[in-house]
């Protein structure tokens, strides 16, 4: 065999759960050299990812932001420029992260491709994730740089105030990175991204989503300042998910009514956006596909303890029923609101009574 590329497929061949590492040391290659033939096998179709991922039930793959959420609930109402008192918590955030434990909690097999730093907090969250079940094997781990952070402070009623975002190395995740770990993202059977990524790399995966066979791409909105992110052409695009906030960011139009919901639904399916959902918080979300109108559901009201989270709970309680019917994007809907019922009512971002019993039979 003269082709570097033949000997490395031979010696995954002889042991699939051979790493990257030991490829790179027995061939005396470059792990980015190692990493672009192993892309460019799984593009041929010649692998199919790690012996770990098992063929009979595809994993859900999420790709994005993982961080440190730490929350200040003020005591009192808030007074601007002024100290307040509070009490703080710190626990496990992300909107990838945390809809990728809500999945796993569920009982589905999940991997996280998210960027962490080389600090207690990074080895902190990997150690979570491995408790939670999640595979983070092929993340990114930054020497040079701190892991993510979300400052979440909140009224006394749970309700958010002001959220504070670090999350500079959400920007690594670029289309190299996506190479290397092409064959963990082969066997998905549903990829999940939050706008985190960087757009180039976004645009990526939609151009790998139009290829006959691959999983559906589902995006989680973060915020409406990165909306820029996502590509003018959607096409690639299973379902995009968000607030109403973000909707009006990128569809570029003001959002007063029902009428406007309809149109800017119309301007990203002419895009080639295949599927929408908007939540309005505790008022009714709505959602559809493309060329059919938008439909509605009516959250039932709850006693809120904490919002963090709830966000990401709906949108894992989507994923989670699309990953069984695909079609069905009212079943979705339900499924994700009894998910946000239960995190609005929990202290933790993702709620500890998540448990398998809650994904129906779709």
């Amino acid at each position: 065999m003269d082709s570097k590329k033949e000997q490395l497929l031979a010696l995954i061949q002889h042991n699939p759960f051979i790493s990257q590492q030991d490829l790179a040391e027995r061939l005396k290659l470059s792990r980015s050299a190692v990493a672009g033939h192993v892309a460019a096998l799984t593009r041929e179709r010649r692998i199919v990812g790690r012996a770990y991922v098992l063929p009979q039930r595809s994993p859900v793959v999420c790709i994005g932001g993982s961080n440190i959420d730490r929350k200040l609930r003020s005591l009192a109402a808030l007074q601007m420029g002024n100290s307040n008192p509070a009490v703080s918590s710190e626990s496990p955030g992300g909107v990838a992260r945390n809809v990728a434990e809500n999945l796993a909690r569920l009982g589905l097999p999940v991997h996280l491709l998210s960027a962490f730093g080389a600090d207690a907090a990074g080895r902190s969250l990997l150690e979570q994730a491995k408790q939670s079940g999640l595979d983070c094997s092929a993340s990114l781990i930054a020497p040079d740089a701190p892991t993510g952070s979300y400052t979440a402070v909140l009224n006394p009623d749970g309700s958010l105030a002001l959220g504070l975002a670090q999350m500079d190395l959400c920007e690594r995740l670029t289309p190299d990175f996506l190479d290397q770990c092409a064959a963990q993202r082969a066997q998905a059977g549903l990829l999940v991204i939050d706008l985190n990524l960087p757009a180039a790399s976004i645009q990526q995966l939609l151009a790998e989503a139009q290829v006959e066979g691959s999983a559906a791409v589902v995006a989680v909105a973060v915020s409406p300042s990165k909306m820029a992110r996502l590509p003018a052409d959607l096409h690639g695009l299973h379902l995009l998910m968000l607030n109403r906030d973000e909707l009006s960011a990128c569809a570029g139009i003001a959002l007063n009514n029902a009428a406007d919901l309809a149109r800017a639904h119309l301007l990203l399916s002419e895009r080639g956006l295949q599927g929408l959902i908007v939540t309005q918080g505790a008022d009714a979300l709505w959602f559809g596909k493309a060329g059919q109108a938008l439909k509605s559901l009516k959250p039932k009201r709850v006693k809120v303890v904490d919002v963090t989270g709830a966000g990401d709970a709906f949108a894992a309680g989507v994923c989670a029923a699309l990953s069984q019917a695909p079609d069905d994007l009212a079943a979705a809907c339900r499924l994700g609101i009894s998910l946000a019922r239960l995190t609005l009512q929990s202290e933790h971002t993702v709620s500890p009574e998540l448990s398998p019993a809650l994904l129906p039979d779709l």
